[in-house]
């Protein structure tokens, strides 16, 4: 059990080095294009790998930071990938079942991990629950209007899910590397950092100044009549 966890450590390492630096170039290429979609798949592998080891690496060494970290960084690059094949629902009122499931779970983990963090006083854990918690609030809202979400929130959606994943990425190698930031600010500054840029991005999107590149399959769907 000590080498499979060694290996689960290197894995667990070298996935979050490999998302550590390929988020910022999928940011900074062309969106919807195919270096864009590229290194937008290879940082989504590298968070659902690193996000798994993570779930295995803190129950051996029981840290409720890594465990945290963990379910959170899954949960949103899943939120973020996922609403890329989401398109439709801005004319189509039919929701998969299973997209209704993951959201009303993501929604109960994160208000227990809210109510948790209140009762023993741990703020970052308040946090990055309270983000999920309304993620999961906004997913089930969103579901709920189906058939009319404006043409661009998928991409509000995805920009959201994904980068709130890095965040907490970066939120993990700050705990475990910065050691000279103290408690919590090393939790916390990505995440002071980071809503901004999200903010930014959004604000972009809805401006309609994302210049993005037309592509089959992935990020293309024909849309009729939809709303502005």
């Amino acid at each position: 059990m000590e080498t499979f966890f060694m290996v689960n450590r290197w894995v667990h390492i070298a996935a979050g080095f490999v998302g550590f630096f390929v988020a910022p170039v999928a940011l900074a290429v062309r969106k919807g294009g195919p270096a864009h979609r590229r290194w937008g798949k290879v940082f989504f592998g590298a968070m659902v790998v690193a996000g798994s080891t993570a779930l295995a690496g803190a129950q051996h060494i029981q840290s409720l930071f890594l465990l945290l970290t963990a379910v959170f960084s899954l949960y949103m690059a899943a939120f973020g990938y996922r609403s890329v094949f989401l398109k439709h629902l801005a004319w189509d009122a039919r929701v998969a079942r299973a997209d209704w499931l993951v959201a009303a779970t993501g929604l109960a983990v994160f208000a227990g991990t809210v109510a948790y963090g209140l009762r023993v006083g741990h703020v970052p854990v308040v946090v990055f629950g309270s983000i999920g918690a309304f993620t999961a609030l906004r997913q089930l809202r969103g579901y709920a209007r189906a058939g009319h979400w404006t043409k661009n929130q998928w991409l509000l959606n995805h920009i959201s899910g994904f980068m709130a994943s890095y965040i907490a990425a970066v939120s993990a190698f700050s705990v475990t590397s910065l050691r000279f930031i103290p408690f919590p600010y090393n939790f916390l500054w990505p995440t002071a950092l980071g809503v901004p840029v999200i903010a930014w991005w959004q604000w972009r999107v809805r401006r309609q100044r994302v210049a993005t590149a037309p592509a089959p399959g992935l990020f293309a769907s024909p849309a009729p009549a939809l709303h502005k």
